[in-house]
């Protein structure tokens, strides 16, 4: 882990993006929290971000949505996306558009964090 390492925290459910933020922010990572995926998006941290953990039901654009859109747009930013509702076919989705880990909430601290690591050391390792 860096602790430069810009985390970009996504969830329109406030208690869970300040749960992720002190979790996060306890690891010495960088959080930067948003309740929505156009907030991140028209904020200058989208640029800057080394991992985003976003919730795959938010409105008017889902985690996905996000996930689709940056790809297309030639960021190869990691995702974790998670969601209170585990479905295996929107697990399918998520991971056949790029994101790194799947989980659902509640979802334990340690599995969040094996995620996060081996997101950023894919962000880091040449192709």
């Amino acid at each position: 882990m860096s602790a430069a390492s810009v985390i970009s925290v996504l969830d329109d459910d406030p208690y869970v993006r300040a749960a992720i933020n002190n979790l996060l922010e306890s690891r010495g990572y960088i959080v930067h929290t948003f309740a929505s995926a156009e907030e991140f998006l028209s904020s200058t941290d989208s640029s800057l971000t080394s991992c985003i953990v976003a919730d795959v039901q938010m409105p008017i654009k889902t985690g996905i949505d996000l996930l689709t859109q940056m790809r297309a747009q030639g960021s190869a930013a990691p995702f974790i996306l998670i969601t209170a509702f585990p479905d295996e076919s929107v697990r399918m989705r998520a991971l056949k558009a790029g994101a790194i880990c799947f989980l659902g909430k509640p979802f334990a601290t340690a599995e969040l964090i094996q995620c996060l690591e081996r997101a950023l050391a894919a962000r880091f390792t040449p192709p």
